[in-house]
């Protein structure tokens, strides 16, 4: 690993968690109370697990964002690649604060969606930059599927 990747990965993960983190503060609001009295499908995971399973994806994000950074943002198509998972990293952080703080697991539903077809483009985009950042996506992108289908079971059962 140079020592460009190393501190272009460590900066991207860094960004990563700062959003992890704005969607923990934003999970606090509604996890206190609102949360807990809801319907939930049996596939339920508690949110000790949910919690380190959203860090390690922030993780693996920030891996695969520094790899494609590290191909010099100067190229159009590492541009490209990274505006989109910019855009993604935002829904994903919206999607905390549209769930948990605003309790509208509806419009929630419909940012994971959204963010699920971001994400692919973003592993469609960093594939033409660099094939292991794009496979250091996929976790995420099925991790995002089970939230869809989590949140879609909390709507539908709370409804």
């Amino acid at each position: 690993m140079t020592k460009k990747l190393f501190i272009r990965s460590s900066f991207a993960v860094g960004i990563c968690l700062i959003f992890g983190f704005m969607g923990t503060v934003a999970t606090k609001t509604g996890i206190a109370e609102w949360y807990p009295a809801l319907k939930k499908p049996w596939f339920h995971i508690e949110e000790d697990l949910f919690s380190s399973i959203w860090i390690l994806m922030y993780v693996l994000m920030g891996v695969a964002a520094g790899i494609v950074w590290s191909r010099g943002f100067y190229h159009k198509w590492v541009k490209t690649a990274l505006y989109h998972f910019g855009f993604q990293l935002f829904l994903n952080g919206f999607w905390f604060l549209l769930f948990f703080a605003l309790e509208k697991p509806f419009i929630a539903l419909l940012d994971l969606v959204v963010l699920f077809i971001m994400i692919l483009f973003t592993i469609r985009w960093f594939r033409i930059v660099n094939n292991t950042a794009a496979w250091l996506l996929i976790p995420y992108a099925v991790w995002v599927l089970f939230a869809i289908v989590f949140n879609f079971e909390i709507w539908r059962l709370n409804s």
